[in-house]
């Protein structure tokens, strides 16, 4: 295989299963791409020259890594200029006092989730009004999640590891009243017994953000029929209940302790449970 700088990673990575050590070992930053999800996420539209700037080191230390596994390298091409998405309307003309901020890498780093905090600030936006999320990472389950309610987003990264995400309410949203109701009543037991051993489990209590709700949509994707999904999970995934609920899936929530959420999801199928 060929590669340049602008060869993306994840047909890289295909290649050869050996090049992703290869490609960790040139940054720590680049550790992410152990996580099959994240890797799914960024390798496939992520070039050697995007990626080079993310790890703070140079395309030919992606050549000096993967030439001795095989790879053929063309110097000569050079990179091609990333073309950044036009900035829309509503950002260009946005009034001050229609722009609510919010910083959540402060949170992140203590090891919080600011989901909640994010879903509070979500309901204060007024039509017209634009939230802005200063974070260190594209939060694509969100983006996808307030899209599907009518809001309109753009992503700016400014840097590494500094992405700021805008989120335009162009109108009425359903999004406040859709987090409302986190439980469901309360008939765990008899859920879970009706699945007996039908139960795929996955624990993401290790997982930092936005890795949780990636790898239970993932599961879910792939999950046999009549099975049902029990998570092992931290504190209770607010964002991720609507979107449930928009692929058709029930749940179940049993908050076992401080720090420790169990939750069942499962498609109905018929199922006569209690409500």
């Amino acid at each position: 295989m060929i590669i340049s700088a602008n060869t993306k990673i994840a047909p890289i990575l295909k290649q050869n299963s050996r090049a992703l050590d290869a490609i960790v070992s040139i940054s720590p930053k680049f550790e992410k791409l152990r996580n099959p999800l994240l890797r799914k996420l960024m390798a496939g539209r992520t070039t050697l020259s995007a990626a080079s700037k993310i790890g703070g080191c140079s395309v030919e230390d992606f050549f000096l890594k993967l030439e001795p596994l095989g790879f053929m390298v063309d110097r000569n091409t050079r990179p091609v200029e990333e073309v950044k998405k036009p900035v829309p309307s509503f950002i260009t003309s946005l009034n001050e006092r229609d722009l609510i901020e919010l910083d959540v890498r402060p949170v992140i780093a203590v090891g919080d989730d600011p989901l909640k905090m994010i879903m509070e600030k979500v309901k204060t936006v007024r039509p017209g009004g634009v939230l802005k999320i200063i974070n260190t990472f594209e939060p694509t389950p969100l983006i996808l999640m307030l899209e599907k309610r009518g809001f309109e987003t753009y992503v700016d990264n400014v840097g590494v590891e500094l992405v700021e995400t805008y989120f335009h309410k162009a109108g009425k949203s359903d999004f406040a009243d859709s987090t409302t109701e986190l439980h469901p009543a309360g008939d765990w037991d008899d859920v879970v017994q009706s699945f007996g051993e039908r139960v795929q489990k996955i624990d993401v209590r290790h997982l930092e953000m936005p890795q949780p709700m990636l790898t239970i949509l993932d599961a879910l994707d792939h999950l046999v029929a009549d099975t049902a999904l029990y998570v092992y999970h931290k504190r209770i995934p607010v964002f991720l209940l609507p979107e449930l609920a928009q692929r058709g899936f029930e749940y179940r929530i049993q908050e076992v302790n401080d720090g420790e959420v169990h939750l069942l999801v499962f498609k109905n199928n018929g199922r006569n449970h209690k409500q």
